[in-house]
């Protein structure tokens, strides 16, 4: 298992990269907020040569609109991962089965050169999904022993703890096995 985090706003643009493959950063919300840190995040994963990946947290409607305002804020290069994050919002809503598989497949349409996520928590995996739809890959949420999400299906990405940040693991045997995989 590969080691890796996700960021936003709320962590440090030079957070800790020592041990880690990946950094997932979030990039957008809604059709109105970019991550104030997003270029300076991007660059220090860079630098220190992870795989870098970008989230979008999903509100329902507008869809199309959302998908177009992420992939204009998210850095483009071949070998980043791009997902949507679907959640209950602040407000306690959640965008439809529909509307997070139309985002993903929009997504992927703007960006055919790039590997496109979903990333949920356990719950809404198990109790909200109904289409199984998670692009080219699930990247799940579950407070649980790294690498053993309390679901069935087929994972790439695993979130096992917040404390003190987002901590995850990825479902690769190497570096490099992410690398190619991430070439789409």
């Amino acid at each position: 298992m590969l080691q890796g985090i996700d960021v936003s706003a709320y962590q440090s643009s030079t957070y800790g990269t020592d041990g880690l493959s990946f950094v997932f950063i979030k990039a957008t919300e809604g059709r109105t907020y970019v991550n104030s840190r997003l270029t300076a995040q991007t660059k220090h994963g860079r630098d220190a040569h992870l795989v870098v990946g970008f989230y979008h947290f999903l509100w329902p409607g507008n869809i199309a609109a959302q998908a177009e305002y992420f992939v204009s804020h998210a850095p483009e290069q071949r070998g980043d991962i791009l997902a949507v994050d679907w959640e209950t919002t602040g407000e306690g809503t959640h965008a439809s089965n529909a509307e997070k598989d139309s985002f993903i497949r929009k997504v992927k349409q703007l960006r055919p050169h790039n590997r496109v996520l979903l990333y949920t928590n356990r719950h809404f995996w198990l109790s909200i999904d109904t289409t199984s739809y998670a692009g080219d890959g699930l990247w799940v949420a579950d407070y649980v022993s790294a690498g053993h999400p309390r679901i069935k299906a087929k994972w790439r990405f695993h979130q096992y703890t917040d404390d003190p940040h987002d901590k995850n693991v990825a479902n690769f045997s190497s570096a490099s096995a992410l690398r190619e995989w991430a070439k789409a």
